[in-house]
């Protein structure tokens, strides 16, 4: 009997990365000159990060610090979903960043019409925010993955429980 091959598709982070990412971004703001007086708070909730500070300029100079931590630790900047800048009292700004997690409907859709119209021998499946894709052959699932991380998603994919 031939045996099965498969890996999952997820998207995911690590979550002490984004908490440490944030330490960083937070300490920085506190010792650089241009950012020291603005009272900038950053608030990390299960999934999003609350922005508050002076003004739009020292929210953008903040958010791209927060970029560069994040991408130094090897956090795709795919994973922050900016919401609106909205004014709250006193002259301050507030932005919240949703953390994405998990691969939507839409696109675990997207992903299987790739798979069944580009491999003829592989079979992709949705498994709520997974996508499971399985072959007879190792090597089909090795161009899946290559053909994968070709196309340019909206979230950062990784690979798991490959089998």
């Amino acid at each position: 009997m031939a045996s099965t091959y498969s890996f999952d598709v997820v998207s995911d982070f690590e979550w002490q990365e984004i908490v440490n990412a944030l330490d960083q971004t937070e300490r920085e703001v506190k010792s650089r000159y241009d950012l020291k007086d603005t009272k900038t708070t950053l608030e990390l909730a299960k999934d999003a990060i609350t922005v508050n500070t002076d003004s739009e300029f020292t929210l953008d100079a903040v958010c791209t610090i927060l970029q560069t931590k994040a991408a130094k630790r090897q956090l795709s900047l795919k994973i922050f979903d900016y919401g609106k800048i909205e004014s709250v009292g006193g002259n301050r700004v507030q932005q919240v960043i949703s953390l994405r997690r998990g691969i939507s409907s839409e696109l675990a859709k997207d992903i299987t019409k790739l798979i069944r119209a580009e491999f003829k021998k592989v079979q992709g499946s949705i498994q709520g925010d997974t996508v499971r894709v399985s072959a007879k052959s190792k090597d089909d699932l090795q161009a899946v993955m290559q053909r994968l991380k070709a196309e340019d998603w909206q979230v950062d994919l990784q690979f798991t429980n490959y089998r």
